[in-house]
């Protein structure tokens, strides 16, 4: 048994959790968001998860002008223009009162701490479904890793209930946070965006160099699933290469990831209005890559 009686209360930035998912790991399994990313992927569409920061989520849709939030806003950040509700977020403190007023929830804050006791006991909701199906919990974000200390106790706890689990993480980080979680943690999935190291940059603001080197590393000590994001004339270019590299090192299983529209809402609840929108990949395309990575002897998805 692993003990976290001392760190039961310890808390992480969780932004949601989804039950019942089936693409995220094996069987069905309850997906833990974290909060804070250090990656800006163009195609992001948790872009929520980007800031370790909170902030303010508006969802138009949800708001019945009831007005409780402009009289709660001490810094007028909520105005009544044309009948619409505008939010000049240029005011905003994140002081998150304007949240508590709105019971239609159109105002939320992004994430809410969460103690591991807390989390540990919504994940347990699900338990009976893990072991019907062969699943369990998969962490994500954002980037899990960079609350590694959070995480460790999490795995720890889910552990001593006998739960499969599993960490989504982009890999950059210092190797010593993959160590500290190793002994409890069953899967890694692992993303891989681009593997030229320029591209990289251009496409998610950082370069790769520690991402590769330590898919390297872990390959050797964990079963690793690595993710590949499908975005036609952005990364299309760099498959051969990527396929070549995962070809060289040990891994589990490869999943090609199509590029959807669906996180496009989410930036406009955050007042971001610089958003990429992308080209989804046909069957041909998705089909062609498939092939490329099976001439490697790699199992994909």
């Amino acid at each position: 048994m692993y003990n976290i009686k001392n760190n039961e209360n310890k808390s992480g930035r969780i932004f949601n959790i989804q039950r019942f998912s089936v693409f995220d790991g094996p069987g069905i399994r309850t997906v833990v968001f974290f909060s804070g990313c250090n990656l800006k992927c163009l195609w992001c569409h948790n872009p929520e998860s980007i800031s370790s920061k909170q902030q303010l989520k508006f969802n138009c849709e949800n708001c019945i002008l009831c007005g409780k939030c402009f009289d709660v806003c001490e810094n007028k950040t909520h105005e009544l223009i044309d009948g619409a509700h505008i939010i000049d977020r240029s005011k905003c403190k994140v002081c998150l009162k304007c949240t508590k007023e709105c019971y239609a929830e159109a105002l939320v804050p992004v994430y809410c701490e969460m103690t591991v006791s807390e989390l540990e006991k919504s994940i347990l909701t699900d338990e009976e479904y893990y072991k019907r199906s062969n699943g369990g919990v998969t962490f994500s974000g954002g980037e899990p890793m960079l609350q590694v200390d959070f995480l460790c106790e999490i795995l720890k706890a889910c552990k001593n209930h006998g739960i499969h689990t599993a960490v989504d993480t982009a890999g950059a980080v210092g190797f010593e946070a993959f160590e500290k979680i190793l002994p409890y943690c069953d899967l890694f999935l692992y993303d891989i965006k681009a593997y030229n190291s320029e591209v990289h940059k251009k496409l998610t603001g950082i370069s790769n160099g520690l991402i590769l080197e330590n898919l390297t590393r872990l390959s050797k000590l964990a079963a690793v699933w690595v993710r590949v994001p499908v975005i036609p004339d952005v990364n299309t270019d760099e498959m051969v290469d990527i396929a070549e590299f995962m070809s060289e090192i040990n891994i589990t299983k490869c999943e090609l990831l199509a590029y959807h529209k669906l996180g496009e809402g989410k930036y406009k609840s955050l007042g971001i209005e610089d958003v990429h929108v992308f080209t989804t990949p046909d069957d041909n395309v998705m089909n062609e890559i498939k092939n490329l990575f099976k001439a490697k002897n790699i199992n994909v998805e």
